[in-house]
């Protein structure tokens, strides 16, 4: 989590959400191709519970991620939630019986993606919720205007965005407050450097996706050299 606070903790601004800055990405937890069940489900609620016990204090998921397995998995190895726990959804997007990822922002939607949100999660309400974009040309007005409402309703606290190129984080700040944003960003993909810095400028917090690659691992010679000789995975270098 990039921004221009301490190396330890980030606070999301305009909140009284702190967490540290290395989160858990829910997504993979799901089976193969982020659709269906995990081969062991177990598993997958020991390594949530052991990234708890790690120091996790933010997980990123998504009702469609499976679809509504991850969800279930958080809520079925962590609820009832240890005070501090942020959980941060994100919603503009279903998944059809072939797997496919399809998008959509209508009102009703969005609405009914909360709504299923909360439920999943067993939550009252939804600390952080990030509207997933769909390209550069979308435009982010009306469906921020939709989360402002929910959001006035109490049905989620703050709003972030994920997804999405500048301009667009700039109509949906003349809106509302924006804590967070979620592009994908790693080692060999950097095009969000610049927005990096304007957004650390204003004290809001960049949350990289796919940081190792995601589907496609970051796989290089010369960071594996680098890791070698600082006795590190690669892993841990291309996160640093």
């Amino acid at each position: 989590m990039a921004n221009a606070q301490s190396a330890g903790r980030f606070t999301f601004p305009g909140t009284d959400i702190s967490v540290a800055r290395m989160g858990y990405g829910a997504m993979q937890l799901a089976g193969p191709h982020v659709f269906g069940p995990p081969a062991d489900p177990e598993e997958a609620h020991a390594v949530l519970r052991e990234a708890v016990a790690l120091g996790v204090d933010h997980i990123d998921t998504s009702d469609f991620y499976g679809p509504h397995v991850t969800n279930e998995l958080i809520r079925e190895a962590l609820h009832p939630y240890a005070p501090g726990l942020t959980l941060v959804t994100k919603i503009g997007a279903w998944r059809d019986a072939a797997g496919g990822w399809n998008l959509d922002r209508s009102p009703a939607f969005l609405r009914r993606s909360v709504e299923d949100n909360l439920k999943r999660l067993d939550l009252a309400r939804l600390g952080i919720v990030n509207l997933r974009m769909g390209g550069p040309d979308d435009d982010i007005r009306e469906p921020i205007g939709t989360l402002v409402r929910m959001r006035d309703e109490g049905l989620l606290a703050h709003i972030g965005l994920s997804n999405v190129t500048a301009g667009q984080i700039r109509a949906a700040r003349e809106i509302t407050p924006i804590v967070c944003v979620q592009n994908q960003y790693n080692l060999v993909l950097r095009d969000d450097d610049a927005l990096i810095d304007e957004l650390a400028a204003d004290g809001i917090a960049y949350v990289p996706f796919f940081p190792l690659g995601g589907f496609s691992p970051i796989q290089s010679e010369g960071l594996a050299a680098v890791a070698r000789g600082l006795g590190r995975s690669p892993q841990q270098v291309a996160l640093a």
